[in-house]
């Protein structure tokens, strides 16, 4: 006795149906991490690439430097 193909279960089989129902049910959503609030005054380290000249006129005026930069960044942004 030859052996029958096995016939491929479509999607309207009910046993299908059942399981798609059944994952939709108990799938849990992955939630979202709670969104942090930036608080004012933390300052956060990050690596920023400009040109050579334009770090070269921050850096003229001596220490603070960076603090110069920051503030030009934020007339920029309209802040």
């Amino acid at each position: 006795m030859a052996d029958q193909p096995r016939r491929p279960r479509t999607l309207g089989d009910a046993r299908t149906e059942a399981e798609a129902a059944f994952k939709k049910v108990t799938t849990k959503v992955a939630a979202a991490p709670p969104k942090q609030n930036a608080v004012p005054g933390i300052k956060e380290q990050v690596t920023l690439r400009i040109d050579q000249d334009v770090l070269e006129f921050f850096q003229e005026g001596g220490p603070g430097w960076q603090d110069r930069i920051n503030e030009a960044l934020r007339k920029a942004a309209g802040k």
